[in-house]
């Protein structure tokens, strides 16, 4: 088994904090999650997570125009250079000050930073320029702001930029020294500027500020009087502001003969909402605005011009961006985790994506791995695609926390269990609730268990000791299984026989047969609860976890112990911010709660209250490998050592409330009720602690997910072949490899690529072998190269859309060497179930496309008879030549189809009798059936 496990996407949570960012193409979006970042490609519908992560939250990230260079900064004003195109970290710098906004110039030769009060333009790395001690060189640092900057908008040109401030002013810069007469200071709004942005043409300036106030500034000689010659109070208090001088050095008034003046003022009125977000795009003159309501206005400007308002959320809209185009607008919603990118010209959604509100509580992988379903303390269940990361389906039937979730063996049903007293099956075809499963008296289910047939189902609870069998067929209580003398903490079936094995808080695990209604076994003593039990695929094996921190192996058969392996200093997790003590004193995460085996029972996961996940050896009983889930310090459990410069006399520096100090209103009121702890849980002051609540590897056991604290991480091998050094002779190189392939040697160029390992030329190779080839080169290939070829397909088919092609290889491969990968089916589990996922996931679409054309198809089929006889009763033409008429049938385009005669009898796509079968089975043409009939027959 490999054990080069990275990973590879982050599910369950779409956006944190921070801002969005589209790429220059504008067909993908970046978005922090947590301390990591995410990218959604909005055309191929896929998405990836980068590997690496900050120390906290990450706040801003930036993308040069080239798009070769990506920086993100945290909270704490730590940033990282990132190489976007292979995704590996350059550098690390530290900007000491929280930083609200990043943006590149549009040459991409500079980027501004706003720390607080004071703009930092830093040179962007450049190999071409000379070699520096410092990747980061800084050009300047701009000031003159009396508050926080919360904005920095460069104009087309990469010479002049705008800053907006809490001050209640946005101000001009010059790039360039000889330019700093241009420097220049847009006074008069009555709340904080939020955005500031340039014209296409750079002659005008539009300024947005919180109270919703939209200014546009003109380069004149004088202002211009506001409504005619009459001026409010107000107006005229703003005039004079606008008139007056600055000063110099000496204090002497600086006059101005041009100088940027308002022109027009315009207010959104949206019902004392606040301004939490503007985006311009100057090309359309398009400006987005999102308000504290959750709604967002789309204005044309410079006529100010509403053309859509829409509530797209319930919460504050965080952030909004619009692509290259203008086309497509990407909103951020922090408090309840929302991306949504939405198409205006169209008013439709391109991705609405939401992740779980709360903690993660249990996840399981479908039978072909194409989906994984997670459920939440939030009481809904998200289905997501595993390989394009989107969120296909969200129930949300039950009224409280979902617990445990399962799939049958067979079929696409699954079952949750929830704390509000149901266990509810669900059709993942029809996305609907079919079964509700209850008991006589109102109990919280947290433990869930199939029979491998799909006619059982039991569930276990806290607050009674009894397991609980329903029948799937009729939805009634058959059983309830008296034994525990705690609650039942774990439940699980084996793949034969019968087998139900359940943990619970008495120290003991049972072995039940469900259809003899008897314990199999003794009950099996332990020292300490029963965390979690597994049982190993083959039904041989159970895998037990209890508080003690000990992983113990049972023979169900024997009912004896053959195995334990002490992890205790294994899972054992970093410190939390109250602790006064180190992590390796603290013995609150010394214990796993999650276990898991792999698909060929060789190696066990095992994931708890801690930053790491263990994969253990089970045969030999050694650790092999430690995963860390996270090293976000925003986070309790991620630090090992105590920073006593972080304690204080009030106690942890870290859980301390400032919003008492929050310049604005809003902020410093607190709505919780006194002394409540689970009240209004989006403004909690409590750290998340990290922790791993499930585990589960994928049915091809290339990959496994964990459900952690910063959502759903999926970790996967390195499809890539590796490179043998022992198959390999002097001869075999790229170039004999395509000399060979030039030849028409299919055979051998397929080995020599398989034994050179370069992904690249085995794809040459394979994809340059002609289809008539394929059953013989089959036939021919060496057995030791017929797992590495099939997991080949398995990796290129997701992608590829040669799809007969694969499907081809896939049958001879089976047909010629069945019998030998039946007989060591453990070596081919994983490549075969890697195929199955594919070949199920084109008959779904074929499915689905045949589905959707049928009554297309009936359609032509049918109106092509009625053109035919309305054109031959209306034209007065003989009847030999009637007769001699060749109908072209054509499509829904007007296309003619360009057939063979015999092609269409084959297939009967326009043949006699779907010519003559209408939408209801019946003749499309003006006579009887018969008549019908005996026509297409004679327009044969």
């Amino acid at each position: 088994m490999s054990l080069d496990f990275k990973l590879s996407n982050l599910l369950g949570t779409v956006y944190r904090q921070g801002n969005l960012l589209f790429t220059p193409d504008g067909t993908s979006i970046l978005s922090p999650v947590g301390n990591r970042v995410s990218c959604f490609d909005l055309v191929n519908s896929s998405s990836f997570t980068f590997t690496y992560e900050h120390r906290k939250n990450i706040s801003r990230i930036a993308l040069n125009p080239q798009a070769t260079l990506m920086l993100t900064v945290d909270e704490d004003g730590r940033g990282i250079l990132v190489n976007f195109v292979r995704r590996t970290t350059i550098h690390h710098f530290n900007f000491k000050e929280r930083v609200s906004d990043i943006q590149f110039s549009p040459d991409g030769r500079h980027f501004a930073v706003a720390a607080g009060r004071h703009i930092q333009v830093w040179k962007t790395p450049n190999r071409n320029d000379d070699r520096q001690f410092a990747p980061f060189v800084r050009h300047r640092i701009y000031t003159g702001h009396y508050a926080d900057v919360t904005s920095i908008t460069w104009s087309n040109d990469s010479r002049f930029f705008l800053t907006c401030s809490k001050d209640l002013t946005a101000r001009v810069y010059s790039l360039i020294a000889t330019d700093s007469s241009a420097a220049t200071i847009l006074a008069g709004h009555k709340d904080s500027v939020i955005s500031a942005f340039f014209s296409q043409d750079q002659e005008t300036i539009y300024t947005v500020s919180k109270d919703g106030a939209l200014f546009e500034w003109k380069y004149i000689s004088k202002p211009k009087r506001l409504g005619g010659s009459t001026q409010s109070k107000e107006e005229a208090e703003d005039e004079e502001q606008d008139e007056e001088t600055d000063l110099d050095a000496n204090g002497n008034p600086i006059e101005y003969k041009f100088r940027w003046r308002i022109v027009n003022k315009h207010f959104f009125m949206q019902d004392n909402a606040k301004v939490r977000c503007a985006a311009f795009h100057a090309p359309t003159n398009l400006l987005v605005v999102g308000f504290s309501t959750g709604i967002f206005g789309l204005y044309e400007l410079p006529e100010f011009t509403n053309l859509q308002i829409l509530n797209i959320s319930q919460n504050d809209i965080d952030f909004v961006t619009i692509n290259k185009t203008g086309e497509w607008l990407a909103f951020g919603a922090s408090k309840l985790g929302q991306l949504l990118v939405w198409e205006w010209q169209s008013e439709s959604y391109i991705i609405k994506q939401q992740g779980h509100y709360d903690a993660m509580n249990s996840l399981v992988y479908s039978p072909d791995g194409s989906k994984i379903v997670t459920a939440s303390d939030d009481g809904k269940i998200k289905v997501w695609d595993a390989i394009s990361g989107f969120a296909i389906v969200t129930f949300t039937e039950h009224t409280s926390a979902v617990t445990s979730l399962q799939f049958s063996k067979k079929g696409s049903v699954l079952f949750s269990a929830s704390l509000d007293g149901s266990i509810r099956a669900w059709d993942l075809i029809r996305y609907r609730n079919f079964r509700t499963f209850t008991s006589p008296h109102r109990i919280q289910f947290t433990s869930l268990a199939i029979d491998p047939s799909g006619e059982v189902v039991c569930a276990g609870s806290l607050d009674d000791f009894d397991i609980h069998l329903w029948s799937v067929q009729t939805s009634q209580l058959l059983d309830r299984l008296s034994g525990h003398q705690g609650p039942v903490s774990s439940l699980c079936f084996g793949n034969e026989g019968g087998l139900l094995v359940s943990g619970s808080w008495d120290k003991t695990v049972r072995i039940w047969s469900i259809f003899g209604r008897t314990s199999n076994v003794e009950p099996l003593q332990l020292q300490s609860e029963v965390m979690s039990v597994a049982m190993r695929p083959d039904s041989k094996r159970v895998a037990v976890a209890t508080t003690d921190g000990q992983l113990s192996f049972w023979d169900p058969e024997l009912g004896k112990q053959v195995g334990n392996i002490d992890g205790r200093e294994d899972i054992a997790g970093g410190r939390h911010l109250t602790d006064r003590f180190s992590a390796a004193n603290s013995q609150r995460s010394k214990h796993f709660t999650t276990l898991c085996y792999s698909a060929d029972g060789s190696s066990i996961l095992a994931g708890g209250n801690s930053k790491y996940i263990a994969l253990y050896d089970v045969a030999n009983e050694v650790l092999l490998t430690r995963f860390t889930i996270s090293r976000n310090m925003a986070i309790d459990g991620t630090v090992d050592q105590l920073n006593s410069k972080n304690m204080t006399e009030s106690g942890p520096l870290g859980l301390i409330d400032t919003s008492g100090e929050a310049s604005d209103l809003e902020d410093r009121i607190d709505n919780t009720l006194p002394g409540a702890t689970r009240g209004d849980a989006s403004v909690r002051k409590v750290r998340p602690a990290i922790r791993t609540t499930s585990i589960q590897f994928s049915p091809t056991g290339r990959s496994f997910a964990a459900a952690s604290t910063e959502g759903l991480l999926l970790y996967s091998v390195d499809e890539l072949l590796i490179f043998d050094p022992f198959d390999l002779d002097i001869d075999v190189t790229v170039d004999t490899t395509l000399e060979k392939l030039a030849e028409k040697d299919y055979l051998i160029a397929l080995v020599m690529a398989f034994r050179l390992g370069e992904r690249s030329i085995i794809h040459q190779v394979y994809e340059s072998i002609p289809f008539q080839d394929i059953e013989l080169i089959s036939r021919d290939l060496p057995q030791v190269y017929l797992e590495r070829l099939l997991r080949f397909i398995s990796s290129i088919s997701e992608e590829s859309p040669h799809i007969e092609f694969n499907l081809l290889w896939i049958q001879h491969l089976i047909t010629y060497h069945g019998r030998f990968m039946v007989q060591r089916r453990h070596e081919f589990a994983s490549a075969m179930r890697g195929l199955q996922k594919f070949v199920s996931r084109i008959g779904k679409d074929i499915i689905k496309l045949s589905r959707t054309n049928i009554y297309l198809i009936r359609y032509l089929t049918g109106g092509v008879a009625t053109i035919d006889s309305s054109l031959l009763e209306g034209m007065d033409v003989d009847s030999d030549e009637q007769e001699n008429r060749e109908v072209v049938p054509t499509n829904s385009m007007g296309v003619e189809h360009e057939e063979d005669e015999d092609e269409d009898e084959e297939d009967g796509w326009f043949g006699p009798e779907s010519r003559t079968e209408g939408i209801n089975g019946k003749s499309a043409t003006s006579g009887s059936d018969d008549e019908g009939v005996s026509e297409a027959e004679e327009d044969e």
